[in-house]
C-alpha cells in the first residue's frame, strides 16, 4: 500500500489519504472496528460512484477477501460487488478500470464460493452472478 500515492487520489468525499488506514482496520481490526472501516470504505469507494482511489483499492480488497483472518470478508466481497455495480459517467476510464479490477478476479470468486464460511460463500455467489451478468457502457468492447 505504501507505493500508492493515496494523497493524490480521490474518493467520494475528497482526498484518499485515509484509505490505507481504513484498509488496515479492515485487515486487523476486531469485528466492530473492521465493520466501521468497511462502512467508511463503502461510502468512499463504491456505494455512490467509483473513483481513482477505488481503482487503487480493488487489489487490496481482493487480498482482504481471501485472507482467512479478516473478520469482515463477506462485507469486503459485497463492497467489490458494489464497485462493479456503480459507475462514474464523467470518468468512464476510471469506471472501466475499477470494474476490470473486479472482473479480472472471477477465478478468485469461484474459490470463495466454496469457502468454509457460509456468509463468504453467499457473498461470493452473489458477486459471481453480478460478474456474469455485468454489462455497462464503460466495459462494452468498442
Amino acid at each position: 500500500m505504501s507505493r500508492v500515492r493515496w494523497h493524490e487520489l480521490t474518493h467520494a468525499y475528497g482526498s484518499a489519504q485515509d484509505v490505507p488506514g481504513q484498509l488496515s482496520r479492515v485487515a486487523w481490526g476486531d469485528a466492530r472496528t473492521s465493520t466501521e472501516a468497511l462502512s467508511d470504505l463503502g461510502l468512499w469507494l463504491g456505494e455512490l460512484a467509483v473513483f481513482d482511489a477505488t481503482v487503487a483499492a480493488v487489489p487490496f480488497l481482493w487480498d482482504l477477501a481471501v485472507t482467512d483472518s479478516v473478520i469482515s470478508r463477506p462485507g469486503v466481497i459485497e463492497l467489490l460487488q458494489a464497485i462493479l455495480e456503480h459507475d462514474n459517467p464523467p470518468q468512464l476510464e476510471v469506471q472501466h478500470a475499477a470494474h476490470q479490477g473486479v472482473l479480472s478476479a472471477r477465478g478468485t470468486v469461484g474459490v470463495l464460493a466454496s469457502d468454509e464460511d457460509p456468509a463468504v460463500q453467499e457473498a461470493a455467489r452473489d458477486l459471481a452472478a453480478a460478474i456474469d451478468s455485468h454489462a455497462c457502457e464503460a466495459c462494452r468492447p468498442s
